[in-house]
């Protein structure tokens, strides 16, 4: 079973989306790119609030293992 986990390897801020990208098994960088456009498109407060949430909540990778 796959796990979701901010990830230590892959991480530019705290590692959600780095995380994020290694359950789906897609490339950080497509996430990430995804992620600045849909900030833009929802002006930024949402998507904003939605990451320091996910900080929060998702469990780092050393935590998990």
């Amino acid at each position: 079973m796959k796990k979701l986990y901010r990830s230590n390897s892959n991480r530019m801020i705290a590692g959600v989306i780095g995380g994020l990208a290694e359950y789906f098994n897609i490339d950080a960088t497509i996430i990430r790119l995804l992620f600045v456009v849909l900030l833009f498109i929802t002006g930024f407060l949402p998507l904003t609030l939605a990451y320091i949430v996910a900080i929060f909540i998702i469990p780092n990778e050393r935590e998990i293992y």
